[in-house]
C-alpha cells in the first residue's frame, strides 16, 4: 500500500481546516426520536439470528423498511437472493451505506449477564450483525429526510450485504460492478469501545479440504481400508508444523467438519475447513499455495484422494485517512454511550466473566484517540474499499472489554446497551455523509489518496476466484 507519510499529513490538515460544518441538528433530532424504533428492528434480526445467505427474513425485514421510507429496493443482485440495493435521489455524488445481518453458527445465547443457551437456536448474532444492519438503514432513512428537506442532490445509497461471515457477500457484488459509480462508503461495525481509526485487516481465503479414501472394518480387514481421516490429520499435522516457517502476522486455523461416525469403520469421506490469513493479498497467495501443498502430500501419503473447494477470499482493508478523520470528528461530536443504572448493572454482572487483568468499565463512554490501527481479523468491507474510498467507525455495543464471536456479545447485543451503541454508528455515519454531500472537495481529497494508496498499477482480483456464491455453505450447520 504505497503511501506516503508526508502525504498523510497533508490530509490530515486538509481535512482539520475543511470540516468545520455544524452536525444536521434535523438528522440528530430524527435518529433520537426514532432511536426505539430502530433498537426493534434489530432485536427482531437478533432474534431471527440467520446464518450467511439463509437471511431471508432479516434481509426481508430491512428492505421493507427502506420501502417504507420511500427507497427504490433492488433485490436478489449479484445472484445473491439476499443481496439487495436501496436508493434515493438522482446523480452524484453517490455516498454509499453497507448493511450486515448475518449470524454465526454454534453460538448461542440469551440477552442475560451469564451464560444461557437459547432454547431451539444454535446460532447467534455474536459479532452484532444485527445492529450493524439495522443501525446502517437508520443512518441512510436519517440521510433521506435531511435531502429532502434541504433539496440537496445526489444519492444516499444502502447495500444489503449478506453472509460476511466465511461467505465473501461483498466480493460477489464488487465482482459485478455494483460499487463502480460510487464515491465515498461509509461502514461501521459492533465493537466495545469507539474508534474511527485508520484501519486495516488481514487478507483472507478458506476451503473445504475433502479426503476421499476406501471404508473397511477397521478391526477385521483394516488392510483394505484407506482412511480419509488420516488424509485429514496428515494435512493438519503439516500445517501445524509450516506455523513455525511463515511470516508472523500469518494466520491459519482449522475445524474438522467431517472424521467418520464409527471407530469400527475406517471412514471413507472426512472433511477440514481452513482459513488463512495475512495482511498482504499477495504474500497470502504463495501461502495459500504452501496449504495446498499439504493436502496433496496428505493424500498422496495416506492413499486416499482430496479436492479442495474455495468458500471465499477477502482483501486487505485499505484505508482512507482522509475519510476515517471526517468519521473521528464527527463521533467526537456526537460522543460515546452513557449507561442507564440497569446498564450498569448489568455491565458489572458481565465483566468478570471477561476474563479481563483489569476492569475496562468506563470505556463506552470516551473516544479514542485518532490513530492507525490493523486488526488480526478479517471482512469482505476489504474488497470494496479497494474499489471506492471507505472509512469504517466501531462504537460500543458491547460491553467493554468483549471481543467478537463470544457469548457474551450475543447477550449484551440483544439488549439497550447494544441498541444505544448502534445509534452512536447511526448519528456518526450520517453526519458524515450529510457533509460529504456538501463538501465535494472532501470527496476529491479521499479518492486523491485512494488512487495514490492502491497505486497506479493495482488491478483488482478477486481472491475467490470465479466461483458463484455459495449459497448452501452454511446449509445443515444451524
Amino acid at each position: 500500500m504505497p503511501f506516503a507519510r508526508s502525504a498523510v499529513l497533508l490530509t490530515t490538515l486538509f481535512c482539520s481546516q475543511l470540516l468545520t460544518a455544524a452536525p444536521r441538528e434535523s438528522i440528530l433530532d430524527y435518529l433520537d426520536s426514532s432511536a426505539d424504533a430502530y433498537a426493534g428492528l434489530a432485536q427482531q434480526i437478533w432474534d431471527y439470528a440467520e446464518l450467511g445467505y439463509q437471511e431471508q427474513e432479516s434481509s426481508a425485514l430491512l428492505q421493507q423498511t427502506l420501502v417504507q421510507e420511500g427507497f427504490d429496493v433492488e433485490a436478489g443482485v449479484a445472484e445473491i437472493p439476499t443481496a439487495f440495493i436501496a436508493s434515493y435521489g438522482s446523480g452524484e455524488p453517490v455516498i454509499a451505506l453497507l448493511a450486515e445481518f448475518d449470524a454465526l453458527p454454534g453460538i448461542s445465547q440469551t440477552n442475560s449477564p451469564q451464560r444461557e443457551i437459547r432454547e431451539g437456536k444454535n446460532s447467534g448474532h455474536a459479532c452484532g450483525h444485527h445492529l450493524f444492519g439495522a443501525g446502517s438503514v437508520a443512518a441512510a432513512v436519517a440521510v433521506k429526510q435531511w435531502m429532502a428537506e434541504h433539496d440537496v442532490t445526489g444519492t444516499i445509497r444502502l447495500y444489503g450485504t449478506p453472509a460476511e461471515e466465511g461467505g465473501s457477500g461483498k466480493v460477489y457484488m464488487v465482482r459485478a460492478g455494483l460499487f463502480d459509480d460510487v464515491d465515498s462508503v461509509l461502514v461501521w461495525h459492533p465493537y466495545d469501545r469507539n474508534t474511527a481509526n485508520t484501519l486495516s485487516t488481514l487478507a483472507n481465503k478458506s476451503a473445504k479440504f475433502r479426503f476421499t479414501g476406501v471404508s473397511s472394518h477397521a478391526a477385521v480387514a483394516p488392510e483394505r481400508g484407506r482412511s480419509a481421516l488420516d488424509g485429514v490429520e496428515a494435512m493438519n499435522f503439516m500445517v501445524n508444523l509450516l506455523r513455525e516457517h511463515v511470516p508472523q502476522e500469518t494466520r491459519m486455523h482449522y475445524v474438522i467438519t467431517s472424521g467418520g461416525s464409527a471407530p469400527n469403520v475406517v471412514p471413507d469421506f472426512a472433511e477440514v475447513f481452513y482459513y488463512v490469513r495475512h495482511p498482504q493479498a499477495e504474500t497470502l497467495k504463495t501461502l495459500w499455495r504452501r496449504v495446498l501443498a499439504t493436502a496433496e502430500a496428505a493424500a498422496l501419503g495416506t492413499g486416499t484422494q482430496v479436492e479442495a473447494e474455495v468458500i471465499h477470499g477477502n482483501h486487505s482493508l485499505l484505508p482512507n485517512a482522509t475519510l476515517s478523520q471526517l468519521l473521528h470528528r464527527n463521533l467526537e461530536q456526537v460522543g460515546g454511550v452513557s449507561y442507564s443504572p440497569a446498564e450498569q448493572a448489568f455491565a458489572q454482572e458481565i465483566t468478570p466473566t471477561l476474563n479481563l487483568e483489569s476492569p475496562l468499565l468506563g470505556m463506552e463512554s470516551k473516544i479514542q484517540p485518532f490513530a492507525q490501527e490493523l486488526s488480526m481479523g478479517s471482512t469482505d468491507v476489504g474488497d470494496v474499499s479497494w474499489q471506492v474510498p471507505t472509512a469504517e467507525i466501531r462504537t460500543a455495543t458491547w460491553v467493554p472489554g468483549t471481543s467478537p464471536h463470544t457469548w457474551q456479545a450475543i447477550a449484551a447485543g440483544g439488549t439497550s446497551i447494544g441498541a444505544k451503541g448502534m445509534i452512536v454508528a447511526a448519528k456518526t455515519m450520517a453526519i458524515s455523509a450529510a457533509e460529504l454531500f456538501e463538501q465535494p472537495a472532501v470527496i476529491a481529497a479521499a479518492r486523491r489518496e485512494f488512487e495514490e494508496r492502491r497505486g497506479a498499477d493495482f488491478e483488482y482480483e478477486a481472491l475467490l476466484g470465479d466461483r458463484e456464491p455459495p449459497l448452501d455453505y452454511r446449509m445443515g450447520v444451524n
